[in-house]
């Protein structure tokens, strides 16, 4: 594995092959999840730690487009690497769903799966919350977007709607303890974050606040959590750093890029675990 700057959250493009290819696409227990092209790596920044994902022998794609996602499985303590991806965009494009045990070190197929979902051709890693995976997918059966997700220990897809009708983007994150989106108003430069307030329950969906972003000079824009005083941090495009108070007004922005590529953080707990050695219990 190419050395990787070791910084919260932060991994420098200068480090990595293909820096246009990687993608930071989870994290989880102080682990997070990068992907460049097909190859996939585990890195455990207070540790040094990382591991390289072996390819997946039922066959990777360059053409395909992959939604990843990473998250532990209590129940076996077990971390896993969950790969959706999809050759076309078609409405009869099959979608491959498959997942690597860190303790069996083996991938695994989901079989029997018949989706009608057309991923993004732009994907982003998957919103870990309450032991699923989820990401936003096009549904051909309601004509919009919904949220499906993989529950990592039932090894099952299903899915969720979306708060509100044909969003011009839709993304995830986990706002204080609950599943939230955040949707992209491009006609007067705002962010709705929406919150669940009760999990699977689509009627539950609330507005919570509408973040102005017109200050804000790139149009890739990403929350990334909220502090303990209730202020909200996102990400600029991989160029800097953005705040707004609990009640959604704008506070300030830093700029940390000094690369002529973008660069891309992420959350994780800082944590000692290590990685389960290959082998450590075989799943059934």
């Amino acid at each position: 594995m190419q050395q990787i700057e070791k910084k919260t959250g932060h991994v420098s493009p200068s480090r990595i092959d293909h820096p246009n290819l990687t993608e930071i696409a989870g994290s989880c227990r102080g682990f997070i999840l990068i992907c460049c092209s097909l190859n996939i790596f585990i890195w455990q920044p207070s540790t040094g730690d990382h591991k390289h994902i072996p390819l997946s022998p039922f066959g990777s794609n360059l053409d395909a487009a992959y939604f990843y996602g990473f998250g532990y499985e209590d129940s076996t303590d077990d971390y896993l690497v969950v790969s959706m991806s999809q050759h076309g965009y078609s409405d009869d494009s099959p979608l491959h769903l498959e997942y690597f045990s860190l303790k069996a070190n083996t991938w695994k197929v989901v079989e029997g799966l018949h989706s009608p979902y057309t991923l993004d051709d732009d994907p982003r890693g998957g919103c870990l919350y309450k032991g699923a995976i989820h990401w936003v997918a096009f549904c051909h059966v309601f004509g919009y977007d919904v949220i499906v997700d993989f529950n990592l220990m039932e090894r099952k897809l299903s899915y969720m709607h979306v708060p509100c009708s044909s969003p011009s983007r839709c993304d995830l994150w986990v706002y204080g303890e609950f599943f939230s989106a955040y949707v992209r108003n491009y006609s007067n430069d705002t962010v709705e974050i929406w919150v669940m307030k009760e999990y699977k329950v689509n009627s539950s969906w609330i507005m919570t606040l509408v973040l102005p972003i017109d200050r804000i000079p790139n149009d890739d824009f990403s929350l990334l959590c909220c502090t303990e005083s209730g202020d909200i941090i996102g990400s600029n495009d991989g160029v800097g750093l953005v705040k707004y108070d609990e009640n959604g007004q704008f506070l300030e922005q830093h700029s940390y890029s000094n690369y002529d590529l973008s660069l891309q953080v992420t959350m994780y707990i800082d944590s000692m675990l290590s990685l389960p050695s290959d082998g450590d219990n075989e799943e059934d």
